[in-house]
């Protein structure tokens, strides 16, 4: 399943005096995917646009929490 989330495991050291952090995520920008902005995309309203910081839905990437960013990664991928 495609997602701009994305998560690594980091090396956890046993003389590691912090409590170890087993998964780490990151967000990948919509735009490493798309090569170039292809002709008659559709668009949001100019209201929304401004709203979104977009004109175009396939750049809009909403921010998510740790919390958010995992429950809507579960719900796809079940």
């Amino acid at each position: 399943m495609f997602t701009l989330r994305k998560h690594w495991y980091p090396y956890i050291s046993p003389f590691d005096p912090c409590p170890p952090m087993r998964v780490k995520t990151y967000v990948t920008p919509p735009n490493l995917y798309v090569g170039f902005q292809p002709p008659g995309l559709p668009q949001f309203p100019p209201y929304e646009a401004l709203h979104k910081g977009t004109l175009w839905p396939i750049w809009y990437d909403p921010y998510r929490g740790k919390d958010e960013g995992r429950e809507a990664d579960e719900q796809t991928s079940s």
